[in-house]
């Protein structure tokens, strides 16, 4: 075996250990510039993003529906998606295009919204997942900015039951700690808040104050009208929305501050970022899903 000189290895280190050593300092600074955007993305730099990303990506949905007088239709899509983005940039994944299909029936008699049939929303969502898949992703991330949808999601999730799927479903459901919930309270001005109230409005003041007239939010009430009072606490009906806040505004948006949007803000990103870390790390998930479509194919035999 020959024994290389000094000169012969620092030829050996010049020619091609330095060179391998920046192609792959190049190819991992070119992983970190990738956008995380799925539409920024060129079509060959998303099969990097998907390795990078461990085959994830986050869908935020969000809804096109009047948000008092003073915010915009899209409110839920952009705080949503802005949350996403800055979660995803801190721990990468693909961030899913907007994403604006969901519950909205209880507004369809304000201006500017857009109520799709069940079929629709349930059929666009699922097609979404499938297609998804097809180009890589092996894990989905369902983020919610839209009240009307904390019933929808759950159920699509528990959807993915029904059929064999290869790919996996994961519902983003954040909680606030106490000491999170202390430091909103002391901010708060309102007795009481919901939507386009003092909470949503400093959230888009903390990234979009372009986008917000706090000089129209009281042109409008957004006080419980108190409706169906007379009904029964144990009784649930489609028309309650609208009976106490038939503005489609409930709080008062004119209290909105810049400091409580931010708050708002940190605390679901952090969460957020949480969550996408251990959803990359996960196999298990998959893993039963695939022993329960075998196992409920034969449901006799599995219970003996």
């Amino acid at each position: 075996m020959k024994i290389l000189s000094d000169m012969e290895k620092l030829i050996l280190w010049t020619l091609l250990i330095i060179p391998a050593a920046l192609m792959a300092q190049g190819t991992e600074q070119a992983k970190q510039d990738l956008p995380v955007k799925w539409e920024e993305l060129t079509s060959p730099d998303f099969i990097t993003a998907v390795e990078s990303s461990a085959s994830t990506c986050v869908i935020p949905l969000g809804i096109i529906e009047k948000h008092g007088p003073h915010l915009p239709l899209g409110t839920d899509l952009i705080d949503v998606r802005e949350i996403v983005i800055r979660a995803a940039e801190e721990e990468y994944t693909i961030v899913f295009p907007p994403f604006y299909l969901g519950q909205i029936y209880e507004a369809k008699q304000q201006p500017g919204t857009l109520a799709y049939s069940p079929q629709t929303v349930l059929t666009v969502l699922q097609e979404t997942c499938d297609e998804m898949h097809r180009n890589g992703i092996e894990k989905i991330i369902l983020v919610n900015g839209h009240g009307g949808n904390n019933s929808l999601l759950p159920y699509f999730c528990q959807m993915q039951l029904e059929k064999q799927k290869d790919y996996a479903v994961y519902l983003f459901r954040p909680e606030d700690s106490d000491e999170y919930q202390d430091k909103l309270n002391q901010m708060r001005q309102t007795d009481w808040d919901g939507h386009a109230g003092e909470t949503e409005t400093s959230l888009m003041l903390s990234h979009r104050p372009d986008l917000v007239h706090l000089d129209r939010a009281n042109s409008q009430s957004g006080k419980d009208q108190q409706r169906l009072n007379s009904l029964s606490s144990f009784a649930y009906t489609a028309i309650w929305w609208y009976a106490q806040f038939p503005n489609h505004y409930a709080g008062d948006g004119s209290y909105g501050t810049v400091e409580m949007g931010n708050l708002i803000m940190e605390n679901e990103v952090e969460q957020l970022v949480e969550m996408i870390r251990s959803v990359k790390a996960d196999q298990m998930t998959i893993e039963l899903q695939r022993q329960f479509y075998k196992d409920s194919k034969n449901p006799l035999k599995t219970g003996q």
